[in-house]
């Protein structure tokens, strides 16, 4: 599971996920991408799903870069707890995702099987994805 080795604090604010990707939007590394179409906080196991799911079609065949990270700490308080004392335990690590960001990068595989991989991975998403390609990308 994805998550960072030290951060500065263990908690932080939620902060606002507004506007477009300004960064992280144009393919830099492979042939096919993963392009998010909705903002959205993905979490570190959703990312690895979508990650087993895409190696696991192209049968561990070409390339698959992550472009996203979850960098986030997501808090909860306990169950049944009363309100007030404080903020909740960090749970889980997110990665904050706005539409247009290119979450994975694929080559080294048919165009064939880089789209169906790339479904089944938006498949895991609780996000609309699309399928772009470098060709197709302006």
């Amino acid at each position: 599971m994805l998550s960072p080795k030290k951060t500065k604090f263990r908690k932080r604010m939620r902060g606002v996920m507004k506007g477009n990707a300004t960064r992280g939007n144009s393919i830099a590394f492979g042939e096919f991408a993963l392009v998010a179409m909705d903002r959205e906080w993905i979490t570190a196991r959703q990312i690895e799903a979508a990650r087993i799911a895409m190696t696991r079609h192209c049968k561990r065949a070409g390339k698959v870069w992550i472009r996203i990270f979850p960098d986030v700490p997501y808090t909860k308080k306990p169950a049944e707890t009363r309100m007030g004392k404080g903020k909740g335990a960090p749970e889980k690590w997110v990665a904050v995702v706005k539409p247009g960001t290119v979450m994975f990068e694929l080559a080294g595989v048919d165009p064939a099987i880089a789209r169906r991989a790339m479904e089944l991975a938006g498949s895991k998403l609780p996000i609309k994805t699309k399928f772009v390609t470098k060709h197709s990308e302006a």
